[in-house]
């Protein structure tokens, strides 16, 4: 009885939240200068200078900010636009 239980939960909980956070660990490790990319506050900039945990992050001119790595939730190539939003 517990048995099928068990194998439900784990196969509709357990491991599909190991694959996400598997993938997330391999986007953020693949960061490179000149990405675009996009924070989980909703941030999007250009990758200036990465390092092991935090990346410096250019929003606008001029305006470089230190993000943590585990912040960002997307990572554009260097040749995808940024999608407006009209």
């Amino acid at each position: 009885m517990f048995l099928p239980l068990i194998l439900i939960f784990y196969f509709l909980l357990i491991r599909p939240q190991q694959q996400r956070a598997k993938k997330h660990k391999a986007l953020i490790e693949g960061i490179k200068k000149g990405d675009t990319i996009v924070t989980s506050g909703g941030l999007v900039g250009k990758v200036t200078k990465p390092g092991d945990d935090e990346i410096t992050v250019e929003l606008a001119d001029g305006v470089r900010v230190q993000i943590i790595k585990q912040m960002v939730i997307d990572v554009r190539g260097k040749n995808q636009p940024v999608a407006a939003n009209d």
